[in-house]
């Protein structure tokens, strides 16, 4: 096949056929600029409002070469009638038309390819009308490297073309200059949205003033583990990265993601063995940005949800490094959805809490009364090690005991488990299932809907009987219950 764009702005297109799948071909046609003439015998209820409102031509009836009248540019066949379809391509082809016949190769003198389309920037890919699943599914993964500051950038370049070609009438220079270009600051500043900014680097570029080599730094949220999980600017982040600073608990499948290339240094915090000091990641940002390298501070969940994010941009901002903010999907999000626990349900909780609990200090000065409130949810955060403090302060500050509660284990991963009970029972439970970290505790009515909701993994464990053991409180109507 021969790859062209067609421009057919204004130009008169034959579509023969008024279903739904012509309906599609009409509705390109007339984002190109197209004017469709549509042949069928009936018009499917969005074609018939387009001829209605002026917007297409109807012909109606069956086919007949009649249709194919001298004005018309391209031919598209889109009936399920393959005598109609036949007919189509062979007048078609004795007056020299390209035709396309919807589902059949050999038919076909042209394919309308899977596209890509960011503004002005289009990217077309054809498996010769062979085998168009694979020709979508790459499309898909292009999608996720193309985000929308591609339009922006060609419709920028797009206006300063004679500019550029003026400054650089030699085609090799021109190649350089466009190569030192993208590799610059320019893409990253439209992708901010800092269109003036971007203009301005572009006036510099072209009056030969050669920026600095400037690195960046980008906060990315890993989510939970699950690669499937990641936003497409975080795959997009991870696929420029010279250097990954990454948390203990980002998942081998999400670093697997990443540039190849890319230097992996693994800076992650844990309550029980050794961490680095958040000083010492300020320190690595630092010099590797004044380095020139692209960074990825690579964090599990969110950045900005108990991840220090916003220590780390008051650091950069101090230090005059550009950065950049991916959100990921946070662990209550991630670990409660597989779980099957809806962290909201107009029966049973009206608001949600997010929880810290990685420390003492962090536990005591948390407001305990408000906590217990009634039809809420509560997730804890880094509570493994305080799950019998976490217990004791809630009882102390009246939460029923009956209470439900669900530890989630590597929430999202292929290794998830589930621990449900009553919160008298949480310590005990988590100790019998020898539950580890990384662990979610979500506490509240909605955390009971575990076991009916469950899809993702085994079905939840269960806390054992109560122990004699664990601390008792006053009965209340709510325990009756």
């Amino acid at each position: 096949m021969f790859p062209l764009f067609a421009d057919l702005n204004g130009r008169a297109v034959l579509v023969v056929g008024g279903g739904a799948v012509a309906a599609r071909k009409v509705e390109a046609l007339l984002h190109a600029g197209a004017r469709p003439r549509v042949g069928a015998p009936e018009l499917a209820p969005s074609l018939r409002a387009l001829a209605d409102a002026g917007r297409i031509e109807w012909l109606p009836g069956r086919f007949t070469p009649d249709w194919l009248a001298e004005d018309i540019w391209l031919v598209v066949a889109a009936t399920d009638d393959v005598a109609v379809n036949q007919a189509t391509a062979s007048a078609a082809g004795e007056r020299r038309l390209f035709v396309n016949v919807v589902d059949d190769a050999q038919l076909s003198r042209f394919h309308l390819p899977a596209v890509v389309e960011r503004g002005p920037l289009q990217i077309a890919i054809s498996s010769g009308g062979g085998a168009p699943m694979v020709a979508r599914h790459v499309r898909r993964r292009i999608e996720e490297l193309f985000d929308d500051s591609w339009g922006r950038l060609t419709e920028l370049l797009g206006r300063k073309r004679a500019h550029i070609r003026a400054r650089f009438p030699d085609t090799a220079t021109r190649r350089r200059f466009f190569d030192r270009l993208l590799e610059g600051p320019l893409p990253g500043l439209l992708r901010r949205g800092q269109r003036a900014a971007a203009e301005d680097a572009l006036r510099h570029a072209l009056a030969g003033e050669a920026p600095a080599a400037a690195g960046s730094v980008v906060l990315v949220g890993a989510g939970s583990g699950d690669p499937g999980l990641l936003t497409l600017g975080a795959l997009r982040a991870l696929n420029q990265a010279d250097v990954i600073l990454h948390d203990r608990l980002v998942s081998a499948e999400v670093l697997q993601l990443a540039r190849r290339d890319a230097e992996r240094i693994e800076v992650g915090k844990s309550a029980r063995g050794h961490s680095t000091r958040q000083e010492h990641i300020h320190a690595l940002m630092l010099e590797h940005a004044r380095a020139g390298r692209r960074v990825v501070r690579l964090k599990g969940g969110d950045a900005f949800v108990f991840g220090r994010g916003g220590e780390e941009l008051q650091f950069l901002r101090a230090h005059g490094i550009p950065y950049e903010v991916v959100p990921g999907i946070t662990a209550a999000l991630a670990c409660a959805a597989h779980a099957g626990i809806p962290l909201t349900h107009r029966d049973h909780a009206q608001q949600l809490r997010l929880v810290t609990a990685h420390c003492r200090d962090s536990l005591d000065t948390l407001d305990w009364p408000a906590l217990a409130a009634p039809r809420q949810t509560l997730v804890f955060y880094m509570g493994v090690a305080a799950l019998a403090q976490i217990r004791t302060q809630l009882l102390d500050a009246g939460l029923p005991a009956a209470t439900p509660f669900a530890l989630v284990e590597n929430g999202s991963r292929a290794e998830q488990r589930v621990v449900t009970g009553q919160l008298r029972q949480l310590a005990e439970a988590a100790e019998r299932h020898r539950v580890q970290s990384p662990a979610l505790l979500v506490v509240g009515d909605v955390a009971a809907l575990a076991d009916e909701l469950h899809w993702f993994g085994d079905a939840p464990l269960h806390a054992a009987a109560p122990s004699l053991s664990a601390p008792t409180t006053t009965p209340t109507l709510a325990d009756a219950a």
